[in-house]
Parts: structure tokens; C-alpha cells; sequence
């Protein structure tokens, strides 16, 4: 499972990163994007999801098909 993030949805809330410091971070543009796709369990990355204001994140298989939400 890896998370995504929709850059034209994320509004930089950040939110996720104080979840998830080592999967995500803010780019040059004050966006969310993730850093390391195994730095979080799957529950960690759950809360991430569930967090975020603008429902930018979700969650992917290794084929690219959304699982969660």
C-alpha cells in the first residue's frame, strides 16, 4: 500500500506530516508529497488519509488502483 497525494487538491495543511514526518513533507510550492513510501504502517498512513482537510491523500495499490478511502 503506498500513499498518494493530488497536488491540485493539497492546500499545504500539513496535517499528514505531523502524522507521518518521515513519509511526507512540503515541496518548494508548500504542497505535500511523499518522501518515503516505507517510512509508514499502514494505519499511520490511515490517519494520514482520514486527516486531511482537502481529501488529497489517498491510498494505493502497486498496481495504482485507489483501496483506501
Amino acid at each position: 500500500m503506498k500513499a498518494k497525494v493530488d497536488q491540485d487538491l493539497c492546500i499545504g495543511a500539513a496535517i499528514c506530516i505531523s502524522i507521518a514526518p518521515d513519509v511526507f513533507e512540503l515541496d518548494n510550492d508548500g504542497k505535500s508529497r511523499v518522501v518515503d513510501q516505507t517510512a509508514g504502517d499502514e494505519e499511520m498512513l490511515r490517519e494520514a488519509v482520514d486527516s486531511c482537510p482537502a481529501q488529497a491523500i489517498t491510498l494505493v495499490d502497486d498496481d495504482g488502483n485507489q483501496t483506501y478511502p
